[in-house]
């Protein structure tokens, strides 16, 4: 029986254990942090996963057994491979796409039926990603169904999936370094010094976006102080390891996922803050109304595309600010399609009669050219056919930066503002895998013993991401490297 180390617990992590069980091997799990960290960044999504569908049916065949109503009246379309690689392609200078991308496209349905299939619940986004049109509920933007419980319920179905399967969890395990025996990888050391040995590794213990310093050094000086939206745990130490040892870098190091947080968003790392509520700290409804930096101008084309295909990007637009904030401006004929987390406690949010007297209280912003701003873009906004379930083409006429969708004018009281700043998600840059997982040496071969999943791998996403797309490639490289770590000295 193979023995195999997995290092994390979050989404790869947890498949790849789940494999490699499934294919006979002895399965641990060391996961640095207490119980309050387990599960790693999959814990704090929403849980929706992307993958290519040819139609209903194939939905339906993932949702057998829910009760919900809702279900028959939806009309959830099809999402084909075409598709899918289309929208990897244009995140990727339009070059074509590479194996790992090729992968994530071929096998994202047959791997979320798999995680269906051994017990993962699987239901509609009812909430985000669709709306109710002529009595039925419309989805749109290629994504359609998350995991029950989102986040925290995946990684918990997971665990329990794996330990029903006989795999170990050990929490407070920090991997410090990989063992070799000759130039295969034999095993792990912990920080306590024990050393554990294994036939096969497998490392799925993210990227290096809680590090300040490598954010800095890769991303650039203004990342240093962005908000860190996941674990605090993931500081780039796996790829540290692997790198020691020969691994090979992939992908772009120089970019990420980088989304609008509320300035009020705590770090993370010191925060009593449930993983459920942290994922709410997120501001992704700007494709409704503008954005605005402290000089008063706006800087993106808000509805440039579904938010699916731009949140991802904005966070860093924003973080390129003056001060690094901007305010999302709407009014009360959109107020009602605004995400739930606009709504929380916790949101810095400002609240006035007009747009005079709401832009008079944000702090620091220059205010006569806000509101010369605004005047224009009402100016310049018809909103003539606002659809929010399609690309509605409702766009602005005459600005030098156009708003290309959903460009309603802002003048139904009351006129809402909410401060954001940019938040890092996740990196894109990694070690460099195959589509088997094995981590590749600087020749392009395999390092014996040693595998790779979740985002800890580079190459799969380079200029943006179309959302939904992290957990399915977690999962997709999760279960491909466990499952060759356990065949591999079988």
């Amino acid at each position: 029986m193979a023995r195999v180390v997995v290092v994390g617990s979050g989404n790869a992590a947890l498949c790849a254990a789940i494999a490699a069980a499934e294919h006979g091997a002895e399965v641990t799990i060391l996961e640095a942090g207490s119980e309050s960290d387990f599960g790693g960044n999959s814990r704090y999504t929403a849980g929706a996963m992307r993958f290519a569908y040819a139609g209903p049916d194939a939905i339906l065949g993932l949702l057998a057994g829910s009760d919900d109503e809702r279900i028959g009246i939806s009309d959830f379309g099809a999402y084909p491979k075409t598709q899918f690689a289309e929208d990897l392609r244009s995140f990727s200078s339009g070059l074509p796409l590479n194996a790992l991308q090729n992968l994530l496209v071929d096998e994202s349905y047959a791997t979320v039926a798999w995680l269906s299939d051994v017990g993962v619940g699987f239901e509609p986004i009812f909430a985000r990603q669709s709306f109710l049109k002529n009595g039925r509920y419309r989805f749109w933007g290629g994504l359609t169904l998350a995991t029950a419980g989102e986040g925290e319920g995946l990684v918990q179905a997971e665990r329990r999936i794996a330990e029903a399967l006989g795999c170990a969890l050990r929490l407070e395990h920090v991997v410090t370094e990989l063992l070799l025996d000759g130039h295969r990888v034999s095993g792990v050391r912990c920080q306590s010094d024990e050393a554990l040995q294994a036939d096969a590794v497998v490392l799925a213990c993210g990227g290096f976006e809680a590090n300040a310093e490598l954010r800095s050094r890769h991303l650039g000086a203004n990342w240093r102080h962005a908000k860190v939206r996941g674990t605090p745990l993931n500081t780039g130490q796996g790829i540290e390891m692997a790198t020691t040892i020969g691994a090979a870098t992939a992908g772009q190091y120089g970019a990420c996922h980088a989304v609008c947080m509320d300035v009020s968003t705590p770090n993370f790392g010191a925060s009593t803050i449930a993983h459920s509520e942290r994922k709410n700290f997120r501001k992704i409804s700007y494709v409704f109304g503008v954005m605005l930096n402290r000089n008063g101008v706006r800087f993106v084309d808000e509805g440039a595309d579904f938010r699916n295909y731009t949140y991802a990007q904005y966070g860093k637009a924003v973080l390129d600010q003056p001060g690094a904030v901007a305010w999302q401006i709407f009014d009360g004929q959109v107020e009602k399609l605004l995400y739930e987390e606009y709504r929380r406690d916790h949101a810095t949010r400002y609240r006035g009669g007009s747009l005079e007297e709401l832009i008079a209280m944000l702090p620091g912003i220059d205010r006569r050219t806000a509101l010369q701003t605004m005047e224009d873009y009402n100016r310049a906004a018809v909103g003539d056919g606002f659809d929010p379930t399609i690309k509605d083409g409702c766009e602005t006429q005459g600005l030098d930066l156009p708003k290309s969708n959903w460009a309603l004018p802002l003048r139904t009281p009351p006129f809402l503002a909410f401060e954001v700043t940019g938040g890092i998600t996740f990196t894109y840059g990694g070690l460099a895998a195959s589509t088997d997982g094995e981590v590749l040496d600087d020749r392009g071969e395999p390092i014996d013993g040693l595998f790779a999943a979740g985002e800890i791998v580079g190459g799969i996403f380079f200029d943006g991401y179309p959302g939904g797309s992290g957990l399915t490639a977690g999962a997709v490289m999760g279960r491909r490297a466990g499952r060759s770590a356990a065949s591999s000295v079988m």
